[in-house]
């Protein structure tokens, strides 16, 4: 029991696979997920541990077999028609399952183990009416699901199917349903909630959306449900007739895009809703009686619903309104405070965008005190004053985006002390360096578009700010931003390139800054001119940067410096007009905490381990729409410190013997998952059949070179070493150890007539050094010894009885096998003598597997832990049956020790027996 033993038990604990590396399966790590986000788009997914995303999957148990079992999100797409019985039942972690692969069945027991899960989707062609059944009984292992989503295929109007009652969220989409009554046939259990026999069936959201042909609510369908939310959105169906389906609540009716004229008010009323959502359909007018039931809504959604004009006391009829939607329409905003009691609203939210106002009255806000969000954006205002706001003393939010804005008056904002969000983007406002953004004490986050002048213009801006968007496009002078130091700044963003900032105290200027986006910036602005072309905005606390050149860098820049930077984003840097390939080295330098980095269009053509030997925490590593790539093999020499996950991504390798060493050690790389996902085609031969894959192009028209042969030798010289440890193990241990069970099987077969001759010994005794001294002077005299002081049985110790010159293991299986019972003394020092532990092993392996078992007896010499017991789960059997005996200290108790041991030993057949104090 040496070195040899103990080897092959860690070589046990690495991994079973030989690399990460799926043909059709992109992994990746909840906290990577953004990299890849755009596989995952028919799944919806949440930050998991480990998700994956298989396309093109035709062979569902080849596909699942390359997906570790950890995984807790699963979206497989592509063509599988039925779902076999436990097809995930290697996954029992599994927390969301998207199957988007044209399924026409599910047979029982397909979702069997999945415990854990919480978010199903079953996804086809919209309005494709593929058939889908599942068996009633198919959700029964879910206990854990809250949220089913079946988009696209139609089910059996009589499926029975039988909801988990954890279940909040259920979505039947883009179905062939025609009647909200179906579902009832589809699922007994919304339609049941109002039977005496069982407790009301809630729901948190149902939703029907995009089902064309659903026009019927049949009376009482889903009589005694409660629900939170009902989504018709995209259907034929009146909303006024979801009074009569007999629900017994619901709070939220969302029918966008659908046959309503008027506002449902009978359904307001009859369920009193809290929101309302019938944007975009053709309601045009709101009488007085359909308001006068809207009482108990706090939220209303009008968007793009032809209103010209709101009803007299609007705002009065709902005093329980908190948000109201009524962008899109025509109004005139002079409409809405038309109260002549005086009376305010508890407005929170008023959404005004796109109704083409073009001048706001002083008054038109005068009822609303309590206003917080205020939306304006894509109006035709041309001024605004500051009597305007008086009285919006709680208004945090506003937005004046795409609106001309010739002229603000001064002070504006002096009247919104509460004022945190400001956004101006999409206007002609001809900035001065004094905009009144002073009046705004309490603003931090600010969206601004910067016109041209026709000078250098310094902008004078809130030094407290802490979200900062700025928009200066370019040909035009620069601007300068003040006050020098903007100490509370965490992210600021620059599109375009007509602000000019002074880049060198970048870090004396925003101190705290952590994100940072450049859009369609030229980054010959942040980046010195010499031949080092570095970048300069030294920034300690950065952890985001995202820059996008819009196709005008016609010199990299390297990208360094930055302490703290987790997030690297590069995005169309390559220059339009002038093209060149760059190395990675060139475009990152020291970054010591960078965990993801993604490129796209960089110029990116080779690759090799240099750039990442600063990048020591790299995680993730995607590369999107890069040409003719080139890996270097030093990538892998340097493959343990390479990052965890790469993705090649839409971006062509090089046909090149250059990249012939790749394809092995993608297959073998163990420390690394390696992604590689691209249609290139590479040239054949003049005269030759069509073109190749890479990969056989490669292994066709490259040569094995000398270091691929060298790499392969030492490859299997590394597994030889590995066999050789489990071989040795195999000679001394296991195989004796089968061939003890076939003998012993053997036995069984020939019957138990000769039992006499079959055995050498009577009792074969284990026992550690440290416990021999009791077995010499307190067993063998009682048991050896001839009657009437003993019964004169054969012991066979291992000390006097083994076989010289024979193996350890061979003597302990041929002496078990040859005795009648196995009499194991347990002590402390026994568990701890490797001996003992392999003795007691093969015992109890024994007394488990063999037909005819011999007696297994267990004499404790000191009180021992179950849970000390080595295998105890192999014990289980034996100490239930009380087989074993605790030797007493106390000479009055060791007769009641020996009268059992006797009574055991007489009866070898005996099939129960009793405990002895242990």
């Amino acid at each position: 029991m040496g070195w040899h033993v103990l080897l092959p038990g860690l070589l046990l604990s690495l991994p079973v696979v030989t690399g990460w590396t799926t043909s059709k399966c992109l992994l990746t790590e909840g906290s990577q997920l953004p990299l890849v986000s755009r596989y995952f788009s028919f799944c919806s997914v949440s930050p998991l541990s480990l998700l994956a995303a298989c396309n093109s999957v035709k062979n569902l148990t080849e596909t699942l077999a390359d997906v570790p079992q950890t995984v807790e999100g699963l979206c497989l797409g592509g063509t599988v028609s039925s779902l076999p019985p436990d097809a995930f039942s290697a996954f029992p972690g599994l927390k969301i399952l998207g199957l988007n692969l044209h399924l026409s069945r599910l047979q029982p027991g397909a979702l069997r183990g999945l415990g854990q899960l919480q978010k199903l989707s079953f996804l086809d062609h919209p309005f494709g009416k593929q058939s889908l059944f599942i068996p009633p009984d198919a959700f029964g292992d879910l206990i854990s699901l809250q949220r089913l989503h079946i988009s696209g295929p139609c089910l059996d109007k009589k499926a029975g199917i039988q909801l988990p009652h954890s279940l909040q969220w259920l979505a039947v989409v883009f179905s062939c349903l025609q009647d909200v009554g179906q579902l009832a046939g589809m699922f007994p259990d919304l339609a049941q909630g109002s039977s005496s026999s069982r407790d009301p069936w809630a729901l948190h959201m149902l939703d029907l959306s995009f089902n064309q042909g659903l026009k019927m609510a049949s009376p009482g369908s889903l009589q005694g449900l409660q629900l939170d939310t009902l989504k018709l959105d995209q259907t034929p169906l009146e909303a006024s007739r979801v009074r009569a389906l007999g629900l017994q609540k619901l709070d939220v009716l969302s029918a966008t895009f659908t046959a309503v004229t008027e506002l449902p008010a009978e359904a307001v009323a009859h369920f009193e809703l809290q929101e309302l959502n019938v944007g975009k359909n053709k309601i045009g007018s709101i009488s007085q009686e359909a308001l006068a039931s809207c009482h108990s809504l706090k939220t209303l959604n009008l968007q793009s619903t032809g209103l010209t004009k709101l009803p007299p006391g609007f705002l009065a009829a709902m005093p329980r309104l908190q948000r109201l939607y009524l962008a899109g329409n025509r109004l005139q905003s002079k409409t809405l405070c038309m109260n002549e009691t005086g009376d305010v609203s508890g407005l929170m939210t008023l959404d005004l965008a796109a109704n083409g106002l073009g001048s706001l009255p002083p008054a038109t806000f005068s009822c609303l005190p309590h206003l917080r969000e205020l939306l304006l954006q894509d109006n035709q205002l041309l001024s605004l004053e500051g009597q305007l706001f008086q009285g919006l003393q709680q208004l945090e939010t506003l937005n004046l985006d795409k609106n001309p804005l010739f002229n603000l008056g001064k002070n504006w904002l002096a009247a919104l002390p509460a004022l945190t969000t400001l956004s101006l983007l999409d206007t002609q406002l001809p900035l001065s360096p004094d905009l009144g953004f002073w009046g705004a004490k309490s603003l931090h986050n600010l969206r601004l578009k910067l016109p041209s002048v026709p000078a250098p213009a310094v902008l004078s801006l809130p030094m407290n700010l802490i979200s900062l968007e700025l928009q200066a496009a370019s040909g035009m002078k620069h601007w300068g931003l003040s006050p020098n130091v903007f100490p509370s700044l965490e992210t600021l963003t620059i599109k375009g390139r007509g602000l000019k900032l002074e880049v060198q105290n970048a870090s004396e200027v925003f101190p705290a800054l952590q994100q940072l986006s450049l859009l369609q910036n030229s980054l010959e602005a942040f980046c010195s001119q010499d031949t080092s072309n570095i970048f300069l905005w030294q920034l300690p606390k950065l952890q985001t940067l995202k820059i996008w050149g819009a196709g005008s860098n016609s010199r990299p820049c390297l990208i360094t410096g930055l302490p703290s930077l987790q997030e690297l984003k590069l995005e169309a840097l390559q220059s339009i007009i002038q093209p060149r390939s760059v190395h990675l080295e060139e475009l990152l330098g020291e970054l010591p905490q960078l965990r993801a980095l993604q490129l796209s269009d960089t110029g990116l053509r080779s690759l090799s381990a240099a750039a990442f030997q600063k990048l020591g925490r790299l995680q993730a590593f995607a590369l999107y729409n890069e040409k003719d790539l080139v890996l270097h093999d030093s990538l892998r020499e340097y493959s343990p410190q390479m990052p965890q996950y790469i993705y090649i991504l839409q971006s062509n390798l090089a046909c090149q013997c250059a990249n012939a060493w790749m394809e092995p050690w993608v297959k073998q790389s163990t420390k690394t998952y390696i992604y590689i996902l691209g249609n290139k085609l590479c040239p054949a031969e003049e005269g030759g059949p069509g073109k190749h894959t890479l990969f056989s192009f490669l292994r066709d028209h490259c040569p094995q070179s000398l270091e691929l042969k060298l790499f392969l030798a030492s490859s299997f010289l590394v597994f030889l070493m590995i066999a050789l440890p489990l071989l040795q193990e195999a000679r001394s241990l296991w195989i004796p150890f089968l061939k003890a069970l076939f003998r012993v099987w053997l036995q069984g077969w020939r019957g138990q007539e000769d039992e006499g001759k079959r055995f050498l010994f009577d009792v074969f005794v284990s026992h550690c050094r440290q416990d021999q001294g009791w077995v010499i002077e307190e067993l063998l005299p009682v048991l050896e010894g001839f009657l009437p002081a003993g019964p004169g049985l054969r012991l066979c110790l291992p000390d006097r009885d083994f076989e010289p010159g024979k193996d350890v293991v061979e003597n302990v299986v041929d002496s078990m096998v040859s005795s009648r019972v196995i009499f194991c003394v347990l002590s402390g020092q026994a568990l701890c003598d490797p001996r003992c532990r392999l003795e007691l092993h093969l015992a109890t392996s024994l007394f488990l597997a063999a037909p005819f078992p011999p007696v297994l007896l267990l004499a404790f010499l000191e009180p021992i832990s179950r849970h000390q017991l080595p295998g105890y789960h192999r014990l289980a059997r034996l100490l239930r049956r009380g087989d074993y005996c605790l030797w007493p200290k106390e000479d009055e108790k060791k007769a009641g020790f020996w009268a059992w041991l006797k009574s055991r030993l007489g009866q070898p057949g005996l099939e129960q027996g009793g405990a002895c104090g242990f």
